[in-house]
């Protein structure tokens, strides 16, 4: 994610939370033209934070339900890692997690909540 521009982060999101019958709608929030905080809100009763900062290459996706992390993913401190729904304080290494990715994640998660 090092390589994205904000504009480009940006978009990417908007992209994806436009395909997903899951999102409601999403709040972009550019900080000094440095970083970006977007909350995308969703059907399900969840929703999801991002963060980006291209200067570091820094980039988050945290699944928040009742104010706490309930499924991540991000690069922070040690790389690429995933924040897994059954124990969301480890870290599990992993390849760079797309957006994209991470949102189809949820939306199995939030299929399979409906089923239950």
């Amino acid at each position: 994610m090092a390589e994205l521009e904000l504009v480009e982060f940006v978009n990417a999101i908007r992209d994806a939370c436009d395909r997903s019958s899951l999102v409601t709608g999403y709040d972009v929030r550019i900080q000094d033209n440095a970083t970006v905080k977007i909350r995308i809100f969703l059907s399900a009763p969840a929703f999801i934070d991002t963060y980006f900062n291209p200067a570091n290459g820094n980039c988050t996706f945290a699944l928040i339900q009742e104010g706490q992390r309930i499924y991540g993913a991000d690069n922070a401190f040690v790389g690429w890692h995933v924040h897994p729904f059954d124990d969301p304080e480890h870290h599990l290494p992993s390849n760079e997690v797309t957006f994209a990715e991470f949102l189809r994640t949820i939306e199995k998660w939030a299929a399979r909540q409906q089923e239950e």
